[in-house]
C-alpha cells in the first residue's frame, strides 16, 4: 500500500493550489489530509468518505479548502484557496480502511489522526506574505 501526495509549492498570500492523493494496493472507505507546520503538532485539515461523498473539514480552513474522492481512482484532492501565511506546512494525506461517512461526525479533531492506518510521505505547502 501507498500513499502519493503531490501538488505542493510555494505560493502567495491569497493564492489556490490543489493538492493530489493517490492511493494504490487497495481501495479506502475515507482519505484525508493533515498538516504539520514547523515546530507543531501534526493537525487535522480534512477528510472524505469515497463512498457517499461525507466531508470533514477543521474549523480553520472551512470555506477556504475544498476535499473531495475519486473513488474509481482512488485519489483524494484538496483544493486550497485563499491560502494565508498560516497555512504553510508539510501536508500529508492518510488513508482509513474502517471508517466512513457520517461514523466521523462527533469526533474530535485532535483525535483523528488516530484512525489513520496509512500515511503518505508528505508536500511542502509554503504562503508568503
Amino acid at each position: 500500500v501507498q500513499l502519493q501526495a503531490s501538488g505542493g509549492g510555494l505560493v502567495q498570500a491569497g493564492d489556490s493550489l490543489t493538492l493530489s492523493c493517490v492511493a494504490s494496493g487497495r481501495p479506502f472507505y475515507t482519505m484525508g489530509w493533515f498538516r504539520q507546520a514547523p515546530g507543531k503538532e501534526r493537525e487535522f485539515v480534512a477528510l472524505v468518505s469515497m463512498s457517499g461523498g461525507t466531508t470533514v473539514y477543521a474549523d480553520s480552513v472551512k470555506g477556504r479548502f475544498t476535499i473531495s474522492g475519486d473513488n474509481a481512482r482512488n485519489t483524494a484532492y484538496l483544493q486550497m484557496n485563499s491560502l494565508r501565511p498560516t497555512d504553510t506546512a508539510v501536508y500529508y494525506c492518510a488513508a482509513d480502511r474502517y471508517k466512513y461517512g457520517s461514523s466521523w461526525y462527533g469526533e474530535a479533531a485532535e483525535d483523528l489522526k488516530n484512525y489513520f492506518d496509512y500515511w503518505g510521505q508528505g508536500t511542502l505547502v509554503t504562503v508568503s506574505s
